[in-house]
């Protein structure tokens, strides 16, 4: 259930409302080992998923994103809202949680929660760490079809690290299209091959991310 709006009442319950939440979690680890209660690769998802419910064209395709999102976290007893306030994505245990609501007297430890921007790109201090990730899809595109789609999948992690400093398999649907109508026709200097092979071999990468293509 995706509600709308947050607020607070005279007793101290914190509602969960729409994506958002006032509990205050902690942050992801700046440094080069994930220590989060919960696992890197659902935060991303998380996050992935956040930014396509934005882009969504209409509630229906939102609504599937938010879903595919609440599944994935509650693999891992967890449960997410966006904080409006400073456009935060805050993912926290289901077990603060009744009846929609967060109990304060249940949040024995804040660092449990995991919070992530959703303004502006990613962190440029990551770009290494970044790069790796991206470097091992474009192999897996590479392994599993044609030079051609390898070359476009480079491009794309070119695209993506440099200008937003975020893994490919995060890009949003406006992210893609910018890839492919700006980006691609003027920096990659593509061959008529990878012109025409430009979109299966998008849909390549977020295959070999498992996950769900925004195209």
């Amino acid at each position: 259930m995706e509600p709308t709006e947050d607020t607070t009442d005279a007793t101290g319950v914190v509602s969960t409302d729409d994506e958002s939440d006032s509990a205050s979690g902690g942050t992801a680890a700046d440094g080069d080992e994930w220590d989060e209660e919960l696992p890197e690769r659902a935060v991303d998802a998380a996050e992935r998923l956040t930014r396509l419910a934005r882009e969504a064209v209409d509630d229906a395709e939102a609504d599937a994103y938010r879903a595919d999102r609440a599944e994935r976290l509650a693999e891992h007893d967890f449960t997410a809202r966006v904080r409006d306030e400073d456009d935060t994505l805050v993912c926290y245990p289901e077990e603060w949680i009744e009846d929609g609501t967060v109990q304060i007297d249940r949040i024995d430890d804040t660092d449990r929660a995991v919070e992530v921007s959703l303004s502006g790109p990613g962190d440029p201090d990551d770009w290494a760490e970044i790069e790796e990730h991206n470097a091992a899809l474009v192999d897996a595109v590479a392994e599993a079809h044609s030079e051609i789609h390898a070359a476009n999948a480079r491009a794309f992690a070119d695209f993506m690290g440099n200008h937003y400093a975020r893994p490919m398999d995060s890009a949003t649907e406006a992210e893609l299209s910018e890839f492919l109508d700006e980006y691609f026709p003027r920096n990659a200097w593509p061959s008529e091959e990878q012109r025409d092979a430009v979109r299966a071999s998008l849909r390549y990468v977020f295959e070999a991310a498992d996950e769900r293509t925004p195209l």
